[in-house]
């Protein structure tokens, strides 16, 4: 028995120094082999699949991996000032994707680094490209580092929730950001107050300062790069082609120049024979290639000629149809801007002989019948036609201003109404409202891919700026406190606008 125990004993002993000399064997060659490694699953690839991995999953498609990687790494790494390549590709994201929104593969561990770059080694001899190669792909860090500064500057600009209509009036001795006297070329002389016998001016010194929002400084050079090889058109009624020359003015910092193309042509921007001026006008900026267009669209309705053969024939407004101009050029527009509002009334119907269609056929229907219903019906077919457009056309933006307010007292404009005031801020300097003051505009557009350009409020406030009774063309009694003078509220419309774009 007592044999038996030891030599038990004496075989354990052995298993036990076999087991220690095994041991010790494989501490020795552990470093040497990576063998036994592959059999211990690595974080960064159980959990996650890195993107240089997605993109060579893409091969099987046909197109080239670097071209891929090329234009994928290119769109993260935007600085914001490419517009073309950060916004066209998905115009409606406005929201800043903070650390919990970016992908897993954009926030490694400094430890996962090194396993990264050892894959995209062998990822590169799979493909037969050398590892040394001169046009090496951007590392992890240099994408995450991409990534999170295009998240910084859409944040600065298209801060989540930042209402521009929302703020005051401050005083800026820095403006105007034009003369009325030096923009002649594109200015009409009726609506430049510096042309009349107008004396105060300190309406010119005003700039918006949108609450919780750092709206971007307009400058003529910003606005070109940004439009680069772009066209901005504006579709509307007058109050739409001052906010047109106000832009032109703001752009070429209202001085006269030779270097911007008249191409109306190109869009039938022409006079016809027998008109005072054509339906609009296209000017084009050629050292960026960047074009800026107005087309006078009052009711945004198609018109149409009831009578053709008969030079004073009624014209068919088709409320549920949108103007020919836009379905023939819409497609070249990178920016659109449309406004409506002051001749749904039945004094301008009746005086540019308009007859309210719908469906082809002159309207029946009682509720679109009166002004009211007409101008809700056509307000949301334009928006509706546009908003199902937009998906042809990526790059487009679309904005519907809301209506410019008139300050007609004691009367209207044919009733002795006035606007004598001239004190800036007389009744207000602030706007505190979250909802538009314009509910038609903005009901219409919610909901929608057409974006909100809403003034209304923060125009209501600058009663002071209008041409007043300093209008070179006034009817002795009657002022006109609907148009503004220029420099003045249109600008700020434009700086709105530009800092939406």
């Amino acid at each position: 028995m007592k044999r038996v125990i030891n030599g038990l004993k004496v075989q354990q002993i052995s298993f036990i120094l076999l087991g220690l000399v095994c041991a010790m064997m494989l501490v020795l060659t552990w470093k040497r082999t990576t063998f036994l490694t592959s059999f211990i699953p690595a974080q960064s690839h159980v959990l996650e699949l890195h993107r240089d991995e997605a993109d060579m999953m893409d091969i099987s498609g046909g197109k080239n991996s670097s071209e891929q990687n090329e234009n994928k790494y290119e769109s993260v790494g935007s600085n914001g000032t490419d517009w073309a390549t950060a916004e066209r590709g998905n115009s409606e994201n406005t929201t800043s994707p903070n650390k919990e929104n970016i992908p897993r593969a954009f926030l490694r561990t400094g430890a996962e680094e090194h396993s990264v770059e050892n894959n995209k080694s062998k990822e590169k001899r799979k493909l037969g490209a050398p590892v040394n190669s001169a046009i090496e792909e951007p590392s992890v860090q240099s994408v995450q580092t991409g990534y999170i500064q295009e998240a910084t500057d859409k944040k600065v600009h298209t801060k989540k929730g930042c209402n521009y209509a929302k703020g005051n009036w401050i005083f800026d001795d820095s403006r105007p950001l034009y003369s009325g006297y030096d923009c002649q070329q594109w200015l009409s002389p009726m609506w430049s107050c510096r042309l009349t016998q107008r004396k105060d001016f300190d309406y010119e010194k005003l700039r918006w300062q949108p609450k919780d929002c750092d709206m971007i400084q307009f400058t003529a050079s910003k606005f070109l790069k940004r439009m680069q090889d772009k066209t901005l058109a504006f579709v509307g009624d007058s109050l739409g082609r001052q906010q047109f020359q106000s832009l032109m003015c703001m752009v070429t910092g209202g001085k006269e120049t030779s270097d911007v193309a008249d191409v109306g042509h190109e869009y039938g921007l022409v006079k016809a024979l027998g008109s005072s001026r054509p339906d609009g006008w296209a000017y084009r900026f050629p050292s960026t290639n960047t074009t800026i267009l107005y087309y006078w669209s009052a009711s945004l309705c198609d018109l149409e000629p009831i009578n053709v053969t008969n030079p004073t024939t009624d014209f068919a407004m088709h409320l549920d149809r949108p103007p020919a101009f836009l379905c023939r050029y819409l497609h070249r527009f990178d920016v659109l801007v449309l406004n409506t509002g002051h001749h749904w009334n039945r004094g301008k119907l009746k005086a540019n002989r308009w007859i309210m269609y719908v469906g082809g056929v002159p309207n029946t229907d009682r509720k679109i019948a009166n002004i009211g219903g007409a101008k809700h019906f056509a307000v949301h077919s334009i928006v509706k036609w546009v908003n199902a457009q937009l998906p042809k056309f990526p790059g487009l933006k679309a904005f519907f201003r809301t209506v410019s307010p008139r300050h007609f007292f004691n009367g209207d404009w044919n009733t002795g109404g006035t606007c004598d005031n001239t004190t800036p801020l007389s009744s207000g300097m602030e706007v505190l409202q979250d909802e538009s003051s314009d509910p038609l505009i903005s009901g219409a557009v919610n909901g929608t891919r057409v974006k909100l350009l809403d003034i209304t409020a923060l125009s209501q406030l600058r009663d002071e700026g209008h041409i007043s009774r300093y209008s070179i063309k006034a009817t002795p009694g009657v002022q006109d406190c609907l148009h503004w003078c220029l420099p003045g509220v249109p600008d700020t419309w434009n700086e709105i606008l530009f800092a939406q774009i």
